[in-house]
């Protein structure tokens, strides 16, 4: 038996999958965490300094969480339990 993660959404008007055990909310956290110390490594945000992160720190931040979310709908769509199509309204 396939250990899958998430679960194809199956409901109308709704494409991808859901986090189907504990496995995929896990991964949905540690995304949302990677997502989220990419930001405050890159962006560093300190109380009342106008100045704005640098144009590299942007870019950087901006190519590494493109990455990272296409690794996670890959991961997504591998360890999903069927195909992820539209599903259309009746």
């Amino acid at each position: 038996m396939a250990d899958h993660w998430f679960k194809a959404r199956t409901k109308p008007f709704h494409y991808g999958a859901d986090p189907a055990n504990w496995k995929g909310w896990a991964a949905v956290l540690g995304f949302i965490a990677l997502l989220l110390s990419f930001s405050l490594i890159l962006l560093p945000w300190q109380h009342g300094d106008a100045t704005a992160p640098a144009a590299w720190q942007i870019a950087v931040w901006a190519g590494l969480v493109c990455v990272a979310t296409v690794a996670f709908i890959a991961l997504c769509r591998a360890k999903s339990d069927g195909q992820w199509v539209w599903r259309w309204g009746k």
